[in-house]
């Protein structure tokens, strides 16, 4: 038998439970994972209560991105073989023991990585490659403002940005997050609580114009970023934690400014050929030990719904992360 995170209809983690399920087995192209350590994440628990911009069929089980190890293959499958560790990222299943999926969506695990680095590994990196190099072409010199610097896809684009030869502003809400910023690479961080908060980013920047912002946060937060960017500027809309803004639409136009969308999945889905580029491209990075994850706390797989919790409460430093290993 094995186990996984079930909710019967969209909800709150309370709503979830944990429940005992045959061992499934892959089909054509597929194959089955031995999960080792799952990452929980915003948007993990924002889709599982049906607040996502796309809502998932219930019952649902959790979960975008896993490590561990392959168990099984099913017809057709190449270059994947038992025993094989393993990075993967899917729609949902992989709060489980076991899951099944797309021989498509696997790659190895980058070295040097253990079973809990490697599975928040995948998402936040391959969205911020994406963001930073694909939608936003941040060049080197070029100065980029982070928000959410503490939070998933921040951390990691503080490391790309630095990777990239730009100068980095983090802006984040905790000192224990703003020191985390710091420790990947930031050239400068501020309080994103601060009143004084534009006045704090343009002295970060030393007379120098805002070139890109990368915004996984929303809200308040969008418009400020936006009118710190100068001229011919690239506002990233990453993500929404604090809410979907309220946008002039003048704004871009008094800046020449471009405000540009991030979308991970729909890449994915219209563009594979250029996605599987940009996982291998940050993958390859990782491997060379120029990229790593921040780990804020561990849960058990049994306190599946505190892990939830935590990551919905944005307080970690780092990420939170499931071990199917590790018991209470």
């Amino acid at each position: 038998m094995s186990r996984a995170v079930v909710g019967n209809e969209l909800g709150p983690p309370g709503g979830y439970r944990l429940v005992e399920r045959d061992v499934p087995m892959p089909g054509p192209g597929e194959v089955r994972l031995a999960i080792r350590a799952a990452g929980v994440s915003y948007v993990d628990v924002l889709t599982a209560a049906g607040h996502y911009q796309v809502r998932p069929p219930a019952p649902f089980i959790p979960g975008s991105e896993c490590a561990g190890v392959i168990d099984a293959v099913g017809p057709g499958v190449q270059g994947l073989v038992p025993g094989d560790a393993v990075v993967a990222s899917a729609w949902g299943g992989l709060f489980a023991d076991h899951a099944v999926i797309r021989a498509a969506s696997v790659r190895r695990a980058p070295g040097g990585l253990g079973f809990a680095e490697a599975a928040v590994f995948p998402v936040s990196f391959y969205t911020a490659h994406y963001a930073l190099v694909g939608r936003a072409h941040l060049a080197p010199h070029e100065t980029l403002l982070v928000l959410g610097a503490g939070g998933a896809t921040g951390h990691a684009a503080v490391q790309l940005g630095k990777r990239l030869g730009a100068r980095v502003i983090a802006s984040a809400s905790s000192p224990a997050k703003r020191a985390l910023a710091m420790r990947g690479g930031a050239d400068a961080v501020v309080d994103a609580r601060a009143p004084d908060w534009r006045e704090a980013v343009a002295a970060a920047a030393e007379g120098k114009a805002i070139d890109v912002v990368f915004d996984p946060v929303g809200g308040a937060a969008t418009e400020p970023a936006f009118r710190s960017l100068g001229w011919n500027g690239r506002h990233l809309v990453v993500g929404f934690t604090a809410g979907i803004a309220a946008f002039r639409t003048n704004l871009p136009l008094l800046k020449g400014a471009s405000l540009i969308g991030v979308d991970l999945r729909q890449f994915g889905v219209n563009e594979p050929e250029a996605a599987a580029r940009n996982i291998g491209a940050v993958l390859a990075l990782a491997e060379a030990g120029e990229l790593r994850p921040a780990i804020a706390q561990t849960f058990p797989f049994e306190r599946f719904q505190d892990a939830m919790k935590a990551a919905a409460g944005g307080e970690a430093a780092g990420r939170i992360v499931l071990s199917m290993e590790q018991r209470p």
